[in-house]
């Protein structure tokens, strides 16, 4: 970002995240990276960020959830949902807490989800070990567990 010219006036890291906020949740670690990448200082960074917390613009928790939906709706598993919210920076209790709570509530069935994944992409069972196995790495790839694969696979031989 160039430095601002005399007649332009700096922005403060609060502004910059209000902006980005405006747009989409961002977890703390997203938006402290973000901020810093704009030159702003560490310690303006944290307290703007700080303040943003106490007063409900930014939370980890909100994020994790909207985050789990967006991830859901597209037809991802547990492990690649809990994966990329490590790399946002979430902490792993949070992330546990929201993903039971999200099974608790019933907002997400993994073995069901695991099924559709696999009957929208494949519209009928590997007949050869070979199909099976592509199957198999494929709801991998979306993030499943092998006992939620073992389901998925179950249910779209049953079907044919």
């Amino acid at each position: 970002m160039p430095a601002p010219s005399g007649t332009e006036r700096a922005s403060s890291p609060r502004d910059d995240a209000i902006r980005l906020l405006a747009r989409r949740e961002y977890s703390r670690a997203e938006l402290e990276q973000r901020l810093s990448l704009r030159g702003h200082p560490a310690e303006a960074v944290d307290a703007c960020l700080d303040e943003l917390t106490v007063e409900g613009l930014q939370s980890d928790v909100r994020f994790a959830e909207s985050f789990l939906r967006s991830r859901v709706a597209r037809g991802q598993g547990p492990l690649k949902v809990r994966a990329e919210l490590e790399r946002r920076g979430i902490e792993r209790t949070l992330i546990a807490t929201t993903l039971a709570g999200a099974e608790q509530e019933g907002e997400v069935d993994w073995f069901e989800l695991a099924a559709e994944a696999l009957s929208r992409r494949f519209t009928h069972p590997g007949e050869s070990p070979r199909e099976r196995a592509r199957r198999e790495r494929f709801l991998a790839s979306r993030g499943f567990g092998f006992e939620q694969i073992r389901h998925a696979l179950e249910r779209l031989d049953a079907v044919e």
